[in-house]
Protein backbone atom coordinates (compact mmCIF):
# COMPACT_ATOMS: atom_id res chain seq x y z
CA UNK A 1 0.00 0.00 0.00
CA UNK A 2 0.94 3.75 -0.08
CA UNK A 3 2.77 4.83 2.55
CA UNK A 4 -0.23 7.20 3.59
CA UNK A 5 1.37 8.01 7.06
CA UNK A 6 4.27 10.29 5.61
CA UNK A 7 1.41 12.52 4.05
CA UNK A 8 -0.36 12.52 7.11
CA UNK A 9 2.40 13.20 8.99
CA UNK A 10 3.92 16.16 6.18
CA UNK A 11 6.85 14.64 5.25
CA UNK A 12 4.83 13.85 1.47
CA UNK A 13 2.39 15.61 -0.33
CA UNK A 14 0.00 13.53 -1.72
CA UNK A 15 1.17 15.01 -5.06
CA UNK A 16 4.07 13.59 -4.24
CA UNK A 17 2.81 10.21 -3.13
CA UNK A 18 1.11 9.78 -6.27
CA UNK A 19 3.93 10.90 -8.85
CA UNK A 20 4.22 7.55 -11.61
CA UNK A 21 0.91 6.17 -10.54
CA UNK A 22 -1.33 5.19 -13.23
CA UNK A 23 -5.28 4.37 -13.40
CA UNK A 24 -3.47 0.47 -13.51
CA UNK A 25 -1.93 0.96 -10.20
CA UNK A 26 -4.99 3.18 -8.72
CA UNK A 27 -6.84 -0.08 -9.45
CA UNK A 28 -4.33 -2.35 -7.57
CA UNK A 29 -4.08 -0.18 -5.00
CA UNK A 30 -8.17 -0.76 -4.81
CA UNK A 31 -8.21 -4.36 -4.84
CA UNK A 32 -5.11 -4.56 -2.29
CA UNK A 33 -7.07 -1.71 0.44
CA UNK A 34 -10.71 -3.50 -0.02
CA UNK A 35 -9.01 -6.52 0.37
CA UNK A 36 -7.23 -5.82 3.43
CA UNK A 37 -10.91 -4.13 4.84
CA UNK A 38 -12.09 -7.83 3.91
CA UNK A 39 -9.10 -9.19 5.50
CA UNK A 40 -9.59 -7.22 8.64
CA UNK A 41 -13.53 -8.73 8.74
CA UNK A 42 -13.18 -11.89 7.94
CA UNK A 43 -14.05 -14.06 11.08
CA UNK A 44 -16.45 -11.32 12.15
CA UNK A 45 -19.93 -12.32 13.19
CA UNK A 46 -23.03 -10.84 12.61
CA UNK A 47 -23.07 -9.53 17.00
CA UNK A 48 -19.74 -7.92 15.94
CA UNK A 49 -20.63 -5.98 13.52
CA UNK A 50 -23.77 -4.41 15.93
CA UNK A 51 -21.11 -4.47 18.91
CA UNK A 52 -20.79 -0.64 20.71
CA UNK A 53 -17.18 -0.59 21.16
CA UNK A 54 -15.62 1.52 23.93
CA UNK A 55 -14.04 4.71 22.37
CA UNK A 56 -13.36 7.78 24.62
CA UNK A 57 -12.03 9.93 21.74
CA UNK A 58 -15.44 9.58 20.04
CA UNK A 59 -16.03 13.12 18.10
CA UNK A 60 -18.04 13.31 14.40
CA UNK A 61 -18.78 16.39 14.16
CA UNK A 62 -20.70 15.79 10.69
CA UNK A 63 -23.15 13.07 13.14
CA UNK A 64 -26.49 13.24 11.76
CA UNK A 65 -27.29 13.71 15.31
CA UNK A 66 -26.11 15.69 18.67
CA UNK A 67 -26.47 12.16 20.43
CA UNK A 68 -24.47 10.59 17.48
CA UNK A 69 -21.59 13.13 18.44
CA UNK A 70 -19.90 11.47 20.77
CA UNK A 71 -21.19 7.89 19.74
CA UNK A 72 -18.30 5.47 19.23
CA UNK A 73 -19.16 3.81 16.05
CA UNK A 74 -19.89 0.29 15.36
CA UNK A 75 -18.25 -2.15 12.45
CA UNK A 76 -20.76 -1.38 10.17
CA UNK A 77 -20.63 2.36 10.76
CA UNK A 78 -17.15 2.22 9.94
CA UNK A 79 -17.67 0.11 6.81
CA UNK A 80 -20.75 2.17 5.57
CA UNK A 81 -18.66 5.47 5.91
CA UNK A 82 -15.17 4.06 4.41
CA UNK A 83 -16.99 2.95 1.24
CA UNK A 84 -19.16 6.00 0.53
CA UNK A 85 -15.73 8.32 1.58
CA UNK A 86 -13.76 5.97 -0.91
CA UNK A 87 -16.48 6.36 -3.59
CA UNK A 88 -16.80 10.15 -3.47
CA UNK A 89 -13.31 10.50 -4.37
CA UNK A 90 -13.16 7.90 -7.03
CA UNK A 91 -16.31 9.56 -9.11
CA UNK A 92 -15.03 12.81 -8.31
CA UNK A 93 -11.32 11.79 -9.98
CA UNK A 94 -13.25 10.14 -13.41
CA UNK A 95 -14.95 13.27 -13.42
CA UNK A 96 -11.88 15.37 -13.18
CA UNK A 97 -9.85 12.78 -15.29
CA UNK A 98 -12.89 13.83 -17.94
CA UNK A 99 -12.15 16.98 -17.47
CA UNK A 100 -15.37 18.20 -15.94
CA UNK A 101 -15.02 21.35 -13.50
CA UNK A 102 -15.53 20.96 -9.95
CA UNK A 103 -19.74 21.07 -9.09
CA UNK A 104 -19.68 20.13 -5.82
CA UNK A 105 -19.67 16.50 -3.45
CA UNK A 106 -21.00 12.86 -5.17
CA UNK A 107 -21.69 11.36 -1.97
CA UNK A 108 -24.09 8.62 -0.88
CA UNK A 109 -23.96 6.91 2.25
CA UNK A 110 -26.20 3.69 3.13
CA UNK A 111 -27.05 4.41 6.81
CA UNK A 112 -25.42 2.51 9.33
CA UNK A 113 -28.33 1.24 11.38
CA UNK A 114 -29.27 -0.36 8.33
CA UNK A 115 -26.03 -2.95 8.35
CA UNK A 116 -25.87 -5.45 11.04
CA UNK A 117 -24.87 -8.38 9.56
CA UNK A 118 -21.24 -9.58 8.78
CA UNK A 119 -22.73 -10.49 5.19
CA UNK A 120 -23.87 -7.18 4.56
CA UNK A 121 -20.59 -5.60 5.58
CA UNK A 122 -18.85 -8.04 3.07
CA UNK A 123 -21.08 -6.85 0.07
CA UNK A 124 -20.98 -3.24 0.72
CA UNK A 125 -17.19 -3.90 0.39
CA UNK A 126 -17.03 -5.52 -2.71
CA UNK A 127 -20.30 -3.61 -4.16
CA UNK A 128 -17.54 -0.47 -3.05
CA UNK A 129 -14.57 -2.38 -4.79
CA UNK A 130 -17.06 -3.27 -8.42
CA UNK A 131 -18.05 0.50 -8.51
CA UNK A 132 -14.30 2.36 -7.83
CA UNK A 133 -13.03 -0.48 -10.10
CA UNK A 134 -15.68 0.90 -12.76
CA UNK A 135 -15.21 4.38 -12.51
CA UNK A 136 -11.53 4.04 -13.51
CA UNK A 137 -13.28 2.62 -16.65
CA UNK A 138 -14.67 5.68 -17.09
CA UNK A 139 -10.97 7.96 -17.64
CA UNK A 140 -10.44 8.67 -20.96
CA UNK A 141 -7.28 7.14 -22.61
CA UNK A 142 -5.40 10.36 -22.19
CA UNK A 143 -6.96 11.99 -18.67
CA UNK A 144 -6.76 15.57 -18.21
CA UNK A 145 -4.12 15.27 -15.39
CA UNK A 146 -3.04 18.90 -15.73
CA UNK A 147 -6.65 19.99 -14.01
CA UNK A 148 -6.06 20.60 -10.64
CA UNK A 149 -9.04 21.96 -8.01
CA UNK A 150 -9.11 21.90 -4.00
CA UNK A 151 -9.96 18.47 -2.71
CA UNK A 152 -11.95 20.43 -0.03
CA UNK A 153 -12.52 24.38 1.32
CA UNK A 154 -8.50 24.83 2.58
CA UNK A 155 -7.37 21.12 1.05
CA UNK A 156 -4.91 20.02 -1.19
CA UNK A 157 -4.54 21.31 -4.31
CA UNK A 158 -5.24 17.59 -6.40
CA UNK A 159 -5.64 15.94 -10.16
CA UNK A 160 -7.74 12.82 -10.73
CA UNK A 161 -5.48 10.78 -9.32
CA UNK A 162 -4.54 12.05 -6.21
CA UNK A 163 -8.32 12.71 -5.77
CA UNK A 164 -8.70 9.05 -5.85
CA UNK A 165 -5.95 8.29 -3.63
CA UNK A 166 -7.33 10.97 -1.11
CA UNK A 167 -9.94 8.08 -1.16
CA UNK A 168 -7.63 5.07 -0.52
CA UNK A 169 -6.16 7.05 2.31
CA UNK A 170 -9.15 7.81 4.08
CA UNK A 171 -9.73 4.11 3.74
CA UNK A 172 -6.51 3.63 5.00
CA UNK A 173 -7.01 6.27 8.22
CA UNK A 174 -9.67 3.95 9.48
CA UNK A 175 -7.75 0.60 9.32
CA UNK A 176 -6.27 1.14 12.93
CA UNK A 177 -10.23 1.78 14.07
CA UNK A 178 -11.51 -0.81 12.80
CA UNK A 179 -9.43 -3.57 13.58
CA UNK A 180 -9.83 -2.15 17.31
CA UNK A 181 -13.86 -2.78 16.83
CA UNK A 182 -13.27 -6.58 15.76
CA UNK A 183 -10.38 -7.14 18.36
CA UNK A 184 -13.06 -5.62 21.55
CA UNK A 185 -15.82 -7.37 19.82
CA UNK A 186 -14.02 -10.99 19.62
CA UNK A 187 -12.93 -10.01 23.17
CA UNK A 188 -16.34 -9.47 24.46
CA UNK A 189 -17.73 -12.90 22.66
CA UNK A 190 -15.09 -14.63 24.78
Amino acid sequence: MLDFEAVREKRLTVAELVIGLTSDDLANLTNEMVDTLLGLIADCTDADVTFVPKDPAADDPHAATEQEVKMAWTLGHVIVHTTASAEEAAFIAAEMARGVPPHGRSRYETHWQAVTTADQCRHRLEESRRMRLVSLDLWPDEPHLDSRHEAWPSGPQVNAISRFVLGLSHDDSHLGQLADIVQQARAART
